[in-house]
This record gives C-alpha cells, structure tokens and sequence, in this order.
C-alpha cells in the first residue's frame, strides 16, 4: 500500500513575480552558490487567455536563499524562428543537474499566423491549433551560466490516432538515475474534449530516445469525473519507489482525489507504471497561511515541484498562483509561491 506524503507545507512567501509580465510554472536547482529558478513569463499587456501558447518564453532568476524573493537574471529560451518545432513559445519548465550538465525540459509551439497581442481577439480554432503543436523539448548547458543549446527536435513526439496520446507532448517532469537512466512523464490527449491523461517514456540518457513504458496512460480511474494535471515526479532512493504530486483537478463538481479541486496529491509506484494514490493524499490546499500572518484562498495552485536537499529530501514547495479567488481570476497578477516543507 502507498505510504502517505511525510511532509506538509509551512506558511507560503512569494518567491518571485515581474511587475509587467504573468509568471507560471516554476523548477529550482541549486548551483554555484546560488538558487536558480527557471519558469515562464509573458507580456501582461498581451493578457492571460491563451497568450501562454503564443507569447510565453523561459526566463531565470536567482536568490540566495531557497524561497526567495528571486531576481530575474536573464531570458533562457527566447524566440527563434517559426521553422522550429519551439520557434514561437517555450513553457513549463522542469530543470535538472546530472554528470556536469544541466538539463532543461520544456514545452514549445510554433505557428504560422500574426503574433498575438490582445488575449481577448484571439480566434478559439487559432488557439486550438498552436495548443495542438505543443511539443516537449529539452536544452542542455555545461554550466548553469552558460548558453541552454536546444535540440531541434522534439525530445517526444505524439503517436498516430490508434492511441490515446495522438495530438500532443507537454508538462513534462523528469527523474534522472545515478546512471543516466531518465524517467519523463507528460501530458497529452486523444483528440479534442477527449480527457488529459499521463504517460511515462524512459531513455538510457537524459537526452536520449525516449520510449514509452507503456501503451496506456497512468493513474487511470473509473470515475470519469476524476482528473489530474501538472504532475511532478522523483525517486525517493531510500524507500525504492517512484513519487509524484499533481493537481487534483476534478470535473463537474465531483469531490476528485482530495475532496478539493485544485489541491495537490501524491500517489507512489514500484515500477513507474502503476501508481497508488495514497490513503491520505492530500498534500497541499489552496488555503494558505502567509509569513506575515494572513491567509487567503488562492483560486489556483499549479505546476507544483519540489526542491531537494543533498540527502534527497524535499525542502521546499513551489507553485504558479495569483490573487484571484476564484479559479483562473488572476485578477491581473500571477506569480510564484514557495512553502517550506515539514515533516509530519
């Protein structure tokens, strides 16, 4: 049986938001001194809406300290042409350190259109069709300063129509083993209003050929109400088992895995292919308490990762939020929150 999550969340502090630009997702890795958080961000002038599949692009930023507040560094993954398969957008980013190289896994779209500048004139069948490009890549540094160098390829494509991830590869999260050996897990779908569900490919390399593990999604349920998204994934070395947390994000008002919509949950695998959630597997609400004392319930908090110590535990907790109350009203302002871990 799944063990639950052994650790809860402390009082929440913004680790890093721009004042002219939305911020999402977010992936932390210490290196020469310093906390580097890479993550998206987009022009607020342009509006939320779809404009995080047209306009969005991979920034870092720095601190001293794990939780913030970050300082923005530099732009990671700018546009680069239309011709590739991520020339227009880059998004969701997952970022890894193995064997001297930094491993930054993404997703990036092109299209062939005008370039967006106001999320409220953007035509849905034009939307749809760049969501439908989105592609998982990855671009590789030899130091944490130096240029990210892209393949020119998606790192996964999707596969044809007999199967259930036939339009698109995106949010990935990936484990790497001592040995190289990399697990990927991503999100896709069978067409359009076909449920998002997760795969898990794996690859001898970190950028390697990747194959899937299996044919069928993972973490099916017979609820068909219940959903999850933005997942993360790591291996915890002393227990042999493969660990994930996600959003619980149920639909049509069913009471989803946490009895929470929004909230995140942990499930854990021997295999990387059949995963259990657990007994009690809520491990974040979107209730927070703050450092200063207050507490508010955000409408969203998305795209968790996890920041590890050098033993392997996890210290610190990082989602995409805004201000808003209700789910997806950012109320013109998105940005990072961090929740130092404890344990139970």
């Amino acid at each position: 049986m799944a063990e639950n999550f052994a650790y809860r969340g402390g009082k929440a502090a913004v680790a890093f938001a721009m004042e002219d630009y939305y911020i999402w997702d977010c992936s932390v890795v210490f290196a020469k001194g310093q906390y580097h958080l890479f993550c998206s961000r987009w022009k607020k002038d342009f509006g939320f809406g779809w404009n995080w599949v047209f306009n969005s692009e991979v920034i870092e930023a720095v601190s001293d300290t794990p939780a913030g507040p970050y300082t923005f560094k530099r732009v990671v993954l700018p546009r680069r042409g239309r011709e590739y398969f991520d020339g227009m957008n880059t998004h969701n980013t997952c970022v890894k350190y193995w064997n001297g190289q930094y491993y930054l896994y993404y997703m990036g779209t092109t299209y062939g259109g005008d370039i967006p500048t106001d999320a409220d004139s953007i035509p849905l069948a034009y939307s749809l069709e760049t969501w439908n490009r989105k592609r998982i890549g990855l671009a590789v540094a030899d130091d944490i300063d130096a240029e990210f160098v892209r393949c020119d390829t998606p790192l996964l494509e999707p596969r044809d129509c007999r199967y259930w991830d036939s339009t698109i590869t995106t949010n990935p999260s990936a484990i790497i083993l001592p040995d190289g050996k990399t697990y990927l897990i991503y999100k896709s779908r069978a067409g359009f209003g076909k449920p998002l569900q997760l795969g898990i490919a794996v690859a001898d390399r970190p950028d390697g050929e990747f194959t899937r593990l299996c044919d069928q999604p993972i973490l099916q349920f017979a609820d068909p109400d219940w959903h999850i998204e933005d997942p993360f994934i790591w291996y915890d070395v002393a227990r042999s088992k493969f660990c994930l947390i996600a959003k619980d994000d149920s639909k049509n008002g069913s009471s989803g895995l946490t009895g929470e919509w929004g909230a995140g949950f942990y499930a854990e695998s021997d295999d990387c292919i059949h995963f259990e959630v657990a007994p009690q597997p809520k491990v974040y609400s979107r209730q927070l308490e703050w450092q200063d004392g207050h507490t508010s319930v955000q409408g969203n908090l998305e795209r968790p990762s996890l920041l590890f110590d050098e033993s392997g535990r996890p210290t610190h907790l990082f989602c995409a939020t805004g201000d808003g109350e209700q789910p997806y009203d950012f109320k013109g302002n998105t940005y990072v929150v961090c929740m130092e871990l404890e344990q139970k």
